[in-house]
């Protein structure tokens, strides 16, 4: 009610205006500019979400977002690794173009950020929490960021005044921080766009100690392709080193300590402890928090240590499958309860009534498919992200969308909702036809993805490709040359690779001749990618 009656006065408002106004500028703009929240998790899965499956876990407070908007189940990024992901969310410009192609390369500064032109158009801007590159954000009048990854426990903070460490979880420290601003600093006279980014639940996920207590006790269903032997793909799958049995650390990430695994003996690769992998965390916890977490973890070293001797391969697999989602999970379940904690404090203030929520990952993530963990790659689990926004009096309550979207169209969409030109450099589309219902008006029916961190940590080979809603093209480059298309309707899991199949090589013609075009719109290209090739054996060499 209160939007038809802000659009009634603004059509009165508009008599007289210039014609050179085109009826949809009309349409789009607003008297009172919407507030915007951008909640981010880090590798939240879409299949960890319950408003997209609830076979793992219930998020009552996400879904609630869904439940008052729109749940995309298209939704994927362009590059599936965290700080590239954040770079093409921030510039709405692929990895190629913005410069951040992987977690080690700078992020170019002179890059025009969206926080950036909000800040200029006059919206007060603020972050906090996981931003993962720079210590300074542009754009941003306040920001209180984790360096780097960050950490769970009693988290070190970078701030304008410096660095300072604040006891306690860091979801629900992100989110003080948060409603603090909310409450306290924000100038009420202006409209806001907040970014409230959360560590979690990035690895090694340590839960806070009542989820750590709660969610050991649990028992998950595990994916059907857990023991994947690849036989149907290529090298890249074959050669990852992101299988849960063969590359995920007892130590680091099933909280065994390193005096039960010294008793025990090295036995095999992953029970060679990261340096620091669990002492780092555990070592940060004061002598409270401690007594908190020991008993739980004591039980868990009690349990491998009785067991682990006389575990078969398989039995070892299902073993950390547990460990690793009794963990995972712990932290997700703490990062709903604190969005309900916001969404709260929105519907209590009134506040929710002209206020954008979204929330996203920067990734997808494997939870067991395929037997991995971590992202990366094209396939379906990384590929695809969550992305759930509510806009009251716009959106349509409960409504679903299957357009072909990416993190690359955040950046338009946040400022056109805003009334904000959208720089003409920008790769993105703006989203607002499908929020305002209008799906007819989206034309993209297919996305372009390209990662590079390779070689580098899990060894997922470079690789780019073009996904449409029925097909997936994959080219795996640099110390291979090898394609691999997946029929997405009838192989959803991506077990076949039929790129060599009769039956499809006119598809694959197609997709080669649009994946061309792809990479000529998005100004991408062979050149570019040796070129990144040799900056990235330069930085080796140079190391």
């Amino acid at each position: 009610m209160m939007y038809l009656k802000r659009l009634l006065l603004l059509s009165l408002l508009l008599i007289g205006v210039s014609c050179k106004n085109t009826s949809e500028e009309k349409e789009n703009a607003t008297l009172e500019r919407p507030n915007i929240i951008f909640i981010m998790s880090d590798d939240h899965a879409y299949q960890a979400i319950s408003a997209y499956s609830d076979k793992l876990i219930k998020t009552p407070n996400i879904d609630r977002i869904a439940k008052q908007g729109m749940l995309f189940t298209n939704a994927s990024v362009t590059n599936s690794i965290c700080a590239p992901s954040r770079a093409v969310i921030l510039t709405g410009k692929h990895s190629h173009i913005n410069g951040k192609i992987d977690n080690n390369f700078p992020f170019d500064t002179t890059n025009v950020t969206f926080p950036k032109l909000f800040q200029q158009a006059g919206y007060q801007t603020a972050m906090f929490g996981k931003l993962h590159f720079g210590n300074n954000p542009k754009g941003v009048d306040e920001f209180k960021i984790l360096p780097g990854q960050g950490n769970y426990i009693n988290p070190k903070f970078i701030t304008k005044e410096g660095d300072t460490t604040i006891t306690g979880y860091v979801t629900n420290i992100i989110t003080d921080l948060t409603l603090n601003w909310l409450d306290n600093e924000r100038d009420e006279e202006k409209p806001f766009m907040l970014m409230y980014l959360h560590k979690a639940p990035h690895r090694p996920w340590w839960p806070s100690p009542e989820k750590f207590k709660e969610y050991t006790q649990k028992t998950f269903p595990e994916p059907e392709t857990l023991f994947d032997d690849y036989k149907n793909r290529g090298t890249a799958a074959k050669t990852a080193e992101m299988n849960i049995l063969y590359h995920m650390r007892y130590g680091h990430d099933s909280k065994i300590r390193p005096e039960t695994l010294k008793r025990m003996g090295k036995v095999t690769p992953e029970m060679e402890p990261i340096p620091g992998g669990f002492t780092y965390p555990y070592s940060r916890m004061n002598e409270k928090q401690k007594a908190l977490y020991d008993p739980i973890i004591d039980s868990i070293n009690n349990d491998f240590e009785e067991h682990w001797p006389n575990m078969t391969d398989e039995e070892k697999m299902k073993w950390k499958y547990q460990r690793y989602m009794q963990d995972y999970l712990g932290t997700i379940a703490s990062v709903d309860d604190n969005v309900g904690r916001v969404l709260d404090y929105l519907e209590e203030t009134g506040l929710a009534e002209n206020t954008i929520v979204v929330y996203t990952s920067d990734q997808g993530f494997y939870l067991g498919e395929h037997g991995w963990f971590d992202k990366r790659f094209i396939y379906e689990e990384s590929f695809k992200t969550p992305l759930i926004i509510k806009w009251p009096d716009v959106i349509k309550p409960g409504s679903k969308n299957n357009d072909m979207v990416q993190n690359l169209d955040f950046a338009p969409t946040f400022l056109d909702a805003a009334g904000i030109k959208i720089p003409e450099d920008m790769q993105g589309e703006s989203m607002l036809p499908i929020l305002k219902g209008k799906d007819t008006a989206w034309t993209r029916d297919a996305a372009y993805y390209h990662y590079y961190e390779y070689p580098g940590v899990h060894m997922a080979k470079r690789h780019y490709g073009i996904v449409t809603k029925e097909y997936k093209l994959i080219h795996f480059y640099y110390d291979v040359d090898e394609w691999e298309l997946y029929d997405r309707l009838k192989d959803p899991h991506e077990l076949n690779n039929v790129y060599n199949d009769q039956n499809y090589q006119e598809v694959v013609k197609k997709l080669k001749e649009k994946l061309k075009t792809l990479r000529e719109k998005y100004k991408d290209s062979e050149e570019l990618d040796q070129h990144y090739i040799n900056m990235y054996k330069q930085k080796n060499i140079t190391k």
